[in-house]
Formats: structure tokens, sequence, C-alpha cells
């Protein structure tokens, strides 16, 4: 639920000198009504090189913000770099450039909302999604902790004993981009034992492990580490979420893309063009 407070502290809300938020390194004048967020800070200009203008870019840590136009339509494309971890620092970071007087840290009197697509990449462990494909997480499983640490209502999936939230991809963006395959996902902790790669340490689970899990009638179809942090968070917070993902890696024969950059572009030039129909 989200939390309703007036008055924020120095040390809940951050702001550096130039009145831009801690982490962000940004102002509520660089945030538009339309995000998108990519993982790698690289990835930022590969969005950006097809707009039509771009305002400014900004950098600070992994985190890197670019704001411009396409047409009328203005975009923020920020990059979270890798993990929930990540997410919880980026989303609420944003809700305070929407929602806080960052001189005052006073709440405002209307509170706003984003509308926020991921493109991402991801790997596949269905047949039903085959590689290089493009799908959107119509839902997402958080296999890692985040939600352990907010109180939510989420609906929960059993796993060895133990409830994991999932949450829904908003319903209004969902129709946006039915053109893709709708795919259930699991956000994992890390990329190696937590996505069951059986590499050089041995995995406690095997892949086989979680492939029965399901939810809505939907088995897992695709593995990564940001969605369900994007999706509770936005759904706490009143933001409007969906992800896209690039299926670079077929977990279930061994195999990797041999044009991963190709697939990428493709998500990135059709999820554009599709925010701006």
């Amino acid at each position: 639920m989200l939390l309703i407070v007036n008055q924020l502290t120095n040390s809940e809300l951050i702001v550096n000198n130039d009145g831009s938020v801690y982490h962000l390194g940004i102002r509520p004048e660089h945030l538009s009504e339309t995000v998108i967020t990519v993982g790698d800070p690289e990835r930022v200009a590969s969005v950006t090189q097809h707009f039509d203008e771009v305002y400014f870019s900004i950098q600070n840590r992994e985190f890197k913000t670019s704001g411009g136009r396409i047409g009328n339509k203005e975009i923020t494309v920020l990059s979270t770099g890798i993990g929930t971890d990540n997410v919880d620092v980026v989303f609420n970071e944003l809700a305070f450039l929407l929602n806080y007087d960052l001189k005052s840290l006073k709440r405002n009197p209307i509170l706003k909302g984003l509308e926020v697509v991921r493109l991402g990449t991801s790997g596949t462990v269905s047949a039903q999604h085959p590689m290089d494909s493009i799908v959107y997480s119509k839902a997402a499983i958080s296999f890692e902790d985040l939600f352990q640490f907010y109180t939510h209502s989420f609906d929960t999936v059993v796993f060895d004993g133990k409830n994991y939230p999932v949450i829904q991809c908003d319903a209004f963006l969902e129709k946006k981009f039915a053109k893709y395959a709708p795919s259930l996902t699991l956000t994992a902790k890390g990329f190696y034992g937590p996505q069951f790669r059986n590499a050089q340490i041995a995995p406690r689970y095997g892949l086989e492990d979680i492939l029965g899990l399901s939810y809505g009638g939907r088995t897992v179809g695709n593995i990564e580490m940001e969605t369900a942090g994007i999706y509770g968070l936005s759904s706490l917070l009143g933001f409007k979420a969906i992800s896209i993902n690039a299926l670079l890696a077929d977990r279930l024969n061994g195999t990797f893309s041999k044009d991963p950059a190709a697939v990428i572009d493709r998500m990135i030039i059709e999820s554009i063009d599709t925010l701006c129909s």
C-alpha cells in the first residue's frame, strides 16, 4: 500500500546541491509522462537515436537519463542498471520527482503517475516463445526478495514451501502492446545460480524445478532480473507499467542468439512506434 507521508526528512528524500534527486541526478523538469527504462546505460542512446530531438543527457553512476521527443510526444529514457535493488532506487526517486517539492520535502497536494515501458533482454524457458522473438510480461513472479520489505496485497505462487509475489502488467498498456505474445516472467535475484545456470557452482535448484510454476493459466515463459520489481513498485506508487522482452537465450536448448543487436533494435523500433501511435 502507498504510505502517504506529507513531510519527509533529509535522510529519506536526499537532494543534491543542484536540486536533483540523490542517485538519478535529475530534477523534475527532466521527467516526461512516458518513461522508457533499459538496463544498460549504453542502451539509452540506442533508443534516443530514433528520436526527432534529444533535449538533454545526464549520467550519475549507472543511471543515465536522456529526454527528447518523437513528433509531439515527449519521452524520458532511463537506465536502471541490473536487478531489482537498482529498480527500487529508480522508482522511488521517480515518485519523489513527481510528487514532492524537493525544497520543502513536502508532498504535493495532487499525486501524479507515470507510463513506464521496460525494454529489456531475457531468456526463454518455453517452446511457445522461440529465441529471437519478443514477448511482453503479462505477469511477473518476484523470485528476488524486494517485496518482503514492503506492505502489499499481491497474489502469490508457492515454490518450495514459500510464497512469492506475482504482479500483473497495466491493462491499458497491455492492449497497446498486444501484437506481442504474453509471457509469465520469473524475475530472479542474479544471473547464474538464481537463474538455475549449472555453470561453476552447483545450483540448489535446477531449471526443471520452476517450469511447472503457473499463474493465470500460464507456466513460466522467460527469466530476467527487473520486471517484478518494476511491476510491483509501479502498482504501489500508482504508475502504469509493462515490460517488453527480447528473448536472446534459449535455456531449454542451451543456445544464444547469433545476432542479439538486431533483435534488440527491432524491439526498440517497434516499441517506440507502438508508444507513438
